[in-house]
């Protein structure tokens, strides 16, 4: 079975207008609106078309704003809000249909030394001794004619190997922690631009189904409407999607129908190379 990482890597490729505004499409992976990370990811490359002074991304924060027609293109409005010695900002707004869908802001920075320390990774099982999400699945997705997308599937644009078992047919209440390993479903080019827009599109994957864990609760056995609000992420050191990375994520608080999650992503070797953070809506129906 083909991957669909060479279809990602089509629709991180936008299309500049005359106007300057950027157009993307959607590559569908099984939700009923575009999937966040992927407009994430194409905020994130609008973006990086219009930095040419070598500085690099290093923070976003982002609000979801309306849910996203998966049968449109997605328009990216660029605005240049700072050029400096240091530090460029830009203001990215998605829109569909008229509407506004999505804004981000994203801040650059030239590369400079200074102190130097980080969270220590969790000792965890490898992925080479894990089972993968697409197989862990595969056996529920026969018995109940269920289609595998995104995540669960085999031809996924990215492979999930989960530390704790999941099984989201039968969820048992456990704390609010999470450990997976992913990687891209093939490998990238050396431009560190697409990994870093690689990243984004992975990260909002395992946010929100983290706080489901104390609940007993997952998308197949409870009735929910679950949707990420806002995603905030800042990229500490250079990394390669298409090599092993762990994302540790963890949900402090739920309330008011909203959960709020943090993770950090580290390299196979230890290196931290991201943070992410997000509050996203989780109501019953």
């Amino acid at each position: 079975m083909e991957s669909q990482l060479p279809e990602l890597l089509k629709i991180l490729t936008l299309t500049k207008n005359d106007d300057g505004t950027f157009i993307g499409r959607n590559l569908f992976i099984g939700s009923p609106n575009v999937y966040g990370g992927q407009v994430l990811a194409q905020a994130v490359a609008a973006a990086n078309a219009t930095v040419s002074d070598g500085k690099i991304l290093h923070s976003l924060h982002s609000y979801f704003i309306n849910p996203g027609d998966n049968d449109a293109e997605i328009r990216y409005k660029v605005e240049t809000v700072k050029d400096g010695k240091s530090f460029n900002t830009r203001r990215v707004v998605g829109s569909q249909h008229g509407r506004d869908i999505f804004i981000i802001s994203a801040s650059y920075q030239k590369s400079e030394s200074g102190i130097t320390h980080q969270a220590i990774m969790p000792n965890v099982a490898r992925p080479e001794a894990l089972t993968s999400f697409s197989d862990l699945f595969a056996e529920f997705a026969a018995k109940f004619n269920i289609q595998p997308r995104g995540i669960f599937a085999p031809d996924g644009p990215f492979i999930f190997y989960p530390v704790e078992h999941y099984d989201p047919f039968h969820p048992r209440i456990r704390p609010a922690m999470n450990h997976t390993w992913f990687k891209t479903n093939g490998t990238l080019s050396d431009d560190p631009l697409l990994h870093q827009t690689t990243l984004a599109y992975a990260s909002d994957f395992n946010l929100l189904i983290t706080a489901l864990f104390p609940h007993g609760m997952s998308f197949f056995t409870t009735p929910m409407q679950i949707a990420s609000l806002d995603h905030a992420m800042w990229f500490h050191r250079p990394a390669r999607t298409d090599e092993w990375l762990l994302y540790v994520v963890e949900s402090s608080n739920a309330n008011n129908g909203r959960a709020f999650c943090t993770g950090k992503i580290f390299a196979s070797d230890g290196t931290l190379v991201a943070s992410t953070a997000q509050e996203g809506l989780i109501r019953k129906l």
